[in-house]
């Protein structure tokens, strides 16, 4: 490697020095992010942006198919609105962003800048339901929301973020109910087919559920540092904000009904899982499905003759199979392979003279570094086995890192010494008690993950107390 690519590379600093600079260093060297001018704010750059969108855009999707339609509702919330639902508004109040004048006037009353639109949305619903037959509304919003957050770092929590959020009304708490599963299955379904993320599916505990719900699902992913992050979640919430915003039809008897709502969100956290779960010290890597550019084409000693055409006859070949480019600037194919490392494309499709005159290319993967020689024959058929492959690849390789670095623990002991030798998932029962889930936090600094739908039963008692168990936790420390 020569002296220039060696230093492009050292620009990041080993994950195994100091992974949360390494992660700074990614996210700025990939480009995906620039600092806004206020705290904790993020402009994401084309490159960055070009990721979510296509995450984005299978969520859209499959919510579209779900019979699901987007709305946009506004960025402002008066004060006495927000504080219709107490639980609702105490949760978010410690985080809210006051606007207190329009021009040089001071505002008879505060606006909120949104954290969160339920409240939007369950004056909307208090107005336009009526009867069983405007039910459901099966709504969406994409948009941004404001968080103003103590401590931000980009992606997993800034004072500013772009997300989706789902509003739903149902008849029946049935419906509410399956419509609460069926989103988090959407998400689970994207994170980890899409994302290459493996997850844990469950129940948020009554501290963890989101503010005024009845209750809170939840994905959970594992960091590359052993680290847990909540990846998506969706929130059941009952009649609770029906009954604040007098939100009732008439059911086909007549009678007056509260309804039932739904709520359910991801957001550009996800990028940070993305980043901690399959990067690496040269960077990103970006799963097959949801990269901007699949695969790129480096044309070698491009000054010769025929070369840049055949790059470019080649791309075109292509394009219709894979999302496909090509850098033909001046810079060094050296150079190129490195930025195109950091920037996590699946794979490289390297062509020069020599593999002109014998009518093949070399493809790099990405994931594992591996070079595979192909005839241009072969190429339209392995091109797409292959970013499959890596798909795959990267999979199993978090799938393989979640279960490593997922233990049991039978009591507190056991607890502590997991964390300390290794941070991770850990499996342990728990009484369902408020006391012993925030003396663990307390002692520990590791919180309650979720309650996992497929249960089992690891021991008797409870990790924290000693009494009977109610049913199993995972936990860890998390972002």
């Amino acid at each position: 490697m020569g002296k220039k690519n060696k230093q492009f590379v050292e620009k990041i600093t080993a994950m195994e020095d100091d992974f949360a600079q390494w992660y700074t260093d990614v996210v700025k060297q990939a480009e995906l992010v620039d600092y806004g001018q206020v705290r904790g704010t993020m402009i994401i750059r084309p490159y960055g942006f070009a990721i979510w969108e296509n995450i984005r855009d299978v969520l859209d999707k499959k919510f579209k198919e779900t019979g699901h339609t987007n709305v946009a509702f506004p960025l402002f919330i008066p004060e006495s609105l927000l504080q219709k639902e107490k639980d609702h508004v105490e949760g978010f109040a410690p985080e809210v962003a006051w606007v207190t004048h329009g021009g040089d006037e001071e505002l008879v009353e505060r606006l909120a800048v949104r954290p969160t639109s339920e409240v939007l949305f369950c004056d909307y619903y208090s107005k336009n339901i009526h009867s069983y037959r405007d039910l459901p509304k099966l709504y969406n919003q994409w948009g941004n929301v404001v968080r103003w957050e103590k401590t931000t770092r980009p992606f997993l929590r800034s004072s500013e973020f772009h997300w989706q959020e789902g509003h739903t009304a149902h008849a029946t708490d049935e419906e509410a109910s399956q419509e609460t599963e069926r989103m988090l299955g959407i998400y689970a379904d994207v994170v980890e087919k899409y994302l290459a993320i493996p997850v844990l599916k469950g129940r948020k505990t009554d501290k963890e559920k989101f503010a005024g719900a009845k209750y809170t699902l939840t994905i959970e992913s594992l960091m590359h540092d052993g680290k847990a992050l909540q990846s998506g979640t969706s929130h059941h919430f009952g009649s609770g904000f029906a009954e604040a915003f007098d939100i009732t039809y008439l059911d086909e008897n007549g009678d007056s009904q509260f309804v039932h709502q739904t709520s359910w969100g991801l957001s550009t956290r996800i990028m940070g899982a993305l980043i901690m779960v399959h990067g690496d010290n040269r960077g990103l890597v970006i799963p097959p499905r949801i990269a901007p550019t699949q695969a790129m084409i480096v044309p070698i000693a491009q000054h010769k003759e025929g070369v840049l055409d055949k790059a470019y006859d080649l791309r075109d070949q292509l394009k219709d199979l894979v999302r496909v480019d090509i850098d033909a600037s001046d810079k060094m194919p050296g150079w190129k392979f490195n930025e195109y490392e950091m920037k996590g494309i699946p794979v490289r499709i390297e062509m020069g003279p020599k593999d002109i005159e014998k009518e093949q290319v070399v493809l790099v993967r990405r994931d594992t570094g591996e070079k595979e020689f192909v005839t241009l024959a072969e190429l339209p058929t392995r091109l797409p086995a292959l970013l499959e492959e890596v798909q795959t690849n990267l999979y199993n390789r978090a799938k393989a890192h979640l279960l490593e670095k997922t233990n049991v623990a039978t009591n507190m002991d056991e607890f502590a010494t997991i964390l300390e030798e290794q941070t991770g998932f850990i499996k342990a029962m728990w009484c369902g008690d408020l006391a012993c889930e925030e003396k663990i936090k307390e002692d520990t600094l590791a919180t309650s993950r979720c309650i996992p739908f497929e249960q089992e039963k690891v021991a008797d008692t409870c990790v924290c107390c000693g009494k009977k168990a109610k049913e199993l936790v995972y936990w860890a420390k998390a972002y």
